[in-house]
């Protein structure tokens, strides 16, 4: 994969390029000391990932996530800050940042997310992603009607998605897809449980976000939650 390293410190930029260059699959192309550089050698070199810093001169690095992922679609956003508050991970994500990791993530971590990103998975550390549970729970959810006596809804547990109807045109298979994603599975994962081909659970998730509007698995944990195709579980609400 071709990469392109953002950040504004000279020695943590050389350093993060001397660590890529050891990992095997990785070719970085170019290094950009700003955001402003960033985009201008993602038009010309095209990579298929840039691990970005949030904070450089000229051009944050939300600014310029938001113009390559406008201008190049083609082109997947690594976070790679030391900024872990909630005001810089969603800022990132809402720009079009498809993964987040902190400064302190070894080789193995930036790779894994540098391969999920470009595989159309989310490249986010597990504390990343309990903090966006966290976030998306705790946020203020539609009053749902009152259950029926009798009914599957009074039971708690699992949201079943064969019970009533589905919102925007959505399958049960597909509310089922998007149930697992909301429970942290990858694809992998979601290929164990239901049976099913890579292919097959990739087809799924495109329709998916298709219908909900997602642009990347945070959002559709969000549609997920917000819709109550998934529920949190019991250690999540404490």
């Amino acid at each position: 994969m071709r990469v392109v390293v953002a950040d504004d410190q000279t020695v943590v930029r050389e350093g993060i390029v001397m660590l890529l260059g050891l990992l095997p699959g990785i070719e970085v192309v170019g290094s950009a000391a700003d955001g402003e550089e960033a985009v201008r050698l993602v038009a010309e070199l095209a990579p298929e990932v840039v691990l970005m810093d949030l904070r450089m001169p000229r051009c944050d690095g939300v600014e310029a996530t938001r113009r390559i992922r406008s201008g190049h679609p083609g082109t997947e956003v690594v976070a790679l800050t030391t900024y872990a508050d909630d005001d810089s991970l969603f800022s990132a994500l809402r720009a079009g940042a498809r993964g987040y990791l902190t400064k302190d993530a070894g080789g193995e971590e930036i790779a894994k997310a540098v391969a999920d990103v470009r595989s159309g998975a989310a490249g986010l550390s597990p504390e990343v992603q309990r903090r966006l549970l966290d976030r998306v729970v705790a946020e203020p959810q539609e009053p749902e009607p009152e259950p029926e006596l009798g009914s599957e809804a009074e039971s708690g547990g699992e949201v079943d998605p064969e019970a009533g109807e589905l919102p925007d045109g959505l399958t049960s298979r597909e509310a089922e897809v998007i149930s697992l994603i909301a429970g942290g599975l990858s694809n992998a994962e979601i290929c164990r449980v239901l049976h099913v081909s890579p292919a097959t659970v990739k087809s799924h998730i495109n329709s998916l976000f298709a219908k909900t509007g997602s642009r990347d698995r945070a959002q559709a944990v969000r549609y997920a939650f917000r819709n109550g195709l998934a529920r949190p579980r019991d250690d999540d609400v404490t």
